[in-house]
């Protein structure tokens, strides 16, 4: 018996009996019920006991054992002076007997806490959107069948099943919660197969956004409450299972008549709140997941024979990019610039005024431009899988198609540069911190990463280098020396990364130095975790570092641009789903600037429309249909003889 030990009694007495032994709803001093399924040995807080799964023998050898206690204990008790009496109340009382009110109202507390986790995670949506009172206001058939099942079971079988049902729900909890969080970010749910090297990705972004300390305190957090969710999730089943056990007679009826009301209630379509009554939820989930497993499996085999197909893996050299040599052409992505930065009401008219600027600007300095949609395969992030999808003109969605084509022989865009033998190829990376082994497939001869930019200044959250900062950079380091070849360069610009504070600020060119004089623009900016306690703020501000990125570029254009410069910029995917809201596209602005006015007639079929804004109406392409539209605009034309390479 816990928290108590067996005490003497004097002659011819019954053992005690404590609240230990009584069942939850009974009053101190009335002795235990006993039921069918209930010798009577149960303790207030629902303790195990061995009479729950025993049968009739082994109540009567117990009660003969009791009575022989009781023989020994008055012989005893002669030999006991009274003086020790009160220490053997302490001893045998423990705080449930000193206190059965409060431990009555503990162990039902306690029960009810169970039910009602239990409950919550059987219901449990997968999406923030669903989180809503009439969700919770179901019958889950998953429910009533596990009941029914832990009813029937032996008590060997029952607790195994108790156990493994309660990990199994804390477990589908817990992916619950992770498809919350990756429909708030990605737009999508999370992929239990390829999605786990994110846990990285989301560190690093937590530690470069709110420091080292905050980002340990946040992983510790997270495993400290995934252990405690198993835990709690399987004593509460446990905990439940054997309250039904104890009160067999009550379960079953109540187990049938929730069945009845479930059946009833799906065969009439009967709905609180919008909401069905009979739920399916987490047979539901389950099922989505493993559909999702199943796919995620399948999909490495058919991307692999997918990636084999190349139309122009076989195309001679000198018959890549005919129409674009003696060109300096320039790859640009600008971080989350997505189609709601132009086309959402709240922010429209703003970043229209600097698309119409920056198409007078470049028209004044000689450039004309085109521009329309593409259609990223990811939002919210994944930056990476919109690179590889653009480039290497296959769609890329998800970690493993990544790595996939990255370790192939595929021919991505900017290698296409490189293998024509017309250009030297460089890559502008401020976001790449670590090694970074893709660049050799992207057929970069030089990569200059955060470290090999120059930049002494503060960092603004997770964005480590201004853009403005990493264009001048990349006239310093290549566009503006001399080279036997021009240049084909892949520019990331990441200052318009979530959390989009503090934001830099436009100053000239010619003071920026080291980057030394950001240290009073950073100071001076929002702290991200200020501005993330509004949506409207975290909206507002997105939109700035938008068009700070704008602004940049349109100026690098200006002052370093020429007639041979070619720039591509594109946005790499939507914002996450606090700016765009629900269920928006995935498409991404693009646009072609040049000077020479042979470029832009070489895309004259494909209907883009003039200036930097692409209109409604414009074309919509998947992002992966790029490269070969772009190689066959480009390459050599029917009868035509391929132009000497010339800088």
């Amino acid at each position: 018996m816990p928290h108590s030990t067996r005490f003497r009694q004097p002659p011819n007495t019954k053992k005690a009996t404590t609240t230990d032994d009584l069942p939850p709803d009974s009053p101190p001093d009335s002795p235990p019920e006993q039921t069918p399924d209930d010798t009577g040995t149960d303790t207030a807080v629902g303790t195990d006991t061995a009479a729950a799964d025993t049968d009739t023998d082994t109540a009567t050898e117990t009660a003969a054992a009791d009575a022989t206690t009781g023989d020994l204990s008055a012989a005893a008790t002669d030999s006991t002076s009274d003086a020790a009496a009160p220490d053997e109340d302490v001893v045998r009382g423990g705080w449930r007997d000193r206190y059965p009110a409060v431990a009555r109202t503990v162990a039902s507390a306690v029960t009810v806490s169970a039910a009602v986790l239990v409950l919550a995670a059987l219901l449990l949506p997968n999406q923030l959107t669903r989180l809503t009172p009439g969700e919770f206001l179901r019958i889950p058939v998953e429910g009533i069948f596990g009941a029914a099942l832990l009813l029937l079971l032996p008590p060997k079988a029952r607790r195994v099943a108790a156990v493994v049902a309660g990990v199994g729900l804390g477990l589908r909890t817990l992916l619950n919660c992770l498809d919350m969080g990756f429909y708030s970010v990605l737009a999508r749910p999370f992929d239990p197969v390829l999605d786990w090297i994110l846990f990285d990705d989301a560190e690093s972004f937590l530690r470069d956004s709110i420091g080292q300390a905050g980002a340990t305190a946040a992983v510790i957090g997270v495993v400290v409450l995934v252990l405690g969710l198993l835990v709690l999730m399987t004593l509460a089943v446990v905990r439940l299972s054997r309250l039904m056990v104890r009160h067999s007679a009550v379960a079953t009826r109540t187990t049938l008549v929730l069945g009845t009301v479930w059946i009833t209630c799906a065969a009439l379509g009967v709905q609180l709140a919008g909401v069905p009554v009979a739920s399916t939820n987490t047979a539901d989930l389950v099922q989505d997941s493993a559909q999702r497993l199943r796919a995620s499996l399948a999909d490495q085999r058919v991307f692999a024979k997918e990636a084999r197909k190349d139309a122009f893996r076989d195309t001679p050299p000198d018959q890549l990019l005919t129409g674009l040599r003696g060109k300096d052409v320039l790859f640009t992505f600008i971080e989350s610039y997505g189609r709601s930065a132009i086309a959402d009401p709240a922010m429209a008219s703003q970043i229209d005024a600097v698309l119409k600027d920056g198409t007078k600007r470049l028209h004044k300095a000689g450039f004309a431009s085109r521009s329309a949609w593409l259609t990223s395969p990811t939002a919210g992030g994944g930056s990476w899988l919109a690179h590889s999808t653009f480039m290497s003109g296959l769609w890329i969605n998800n970690q493993q198609r990544y790595r996939t084509v990255t370790s192939s022989d595929r021919m991505p865009l900017t290698d296409a540069f490189k293998r024509s033998g017309a250009w030297r190829t460089a890559g502008i990376m401020p976001g790449v911190t670590r090694s970074w082994p893709e660049g050799k497939f992207y057929g970069l001869d030089h990569v200059y990463d955060t470290h090999h930019l120059g930049y002494k200044g503060p960092q603004f959250s997770w964005s480590r280098v201004p853009d403005q900062f990493s264009l001048s950079a990349f006239e310093r380091l290549e566009h503006g020396k001399r080279h036997d070849k021009p240049l084909m360069s892949e520019i990331i610009l990441v200052s318009s990364h979530n959390p989009w504070a503090p934001i830099p600020k436009m100053i000239g060119w010619d003071e920026l130095g080291d980057g030394s004089v950001y240290h009073g623009i950073q100071k001076a900016g929002k702290d991200p975790k200020e501005v993330w306690k509004d949506p409207a703020q975290v909206r507002t501000e997105y939109r700035r570092a938008i068009e700070y990125s704008l602004h940049s570029l349109v100026s690098y254009m200006e002052k370093y641009g020429n007639k041979n410069t070619v720039l591509v910029f594109l946005g790499d995917h939507q914002p996450v789903p606090t700016v765009t809201g629900e269920n928006a596209s995935r498409d991404v602005p693009v646009a072609l600037v040049a000077h020479d006015p042979a470029v832009l007639d070489r895309i004259s079929g494909w209907g883009w429309q003039k200036g930097l804004k692409p209109g409604p109406k414009t074309p919509v392409w998947r992002m992966d249909t790029f490269r070969d539209r772009f190689l066959t605009a480009y390459g050599p034309r029917p009868g035509a003889t391929p132009p000497r390479a010339a800088h």
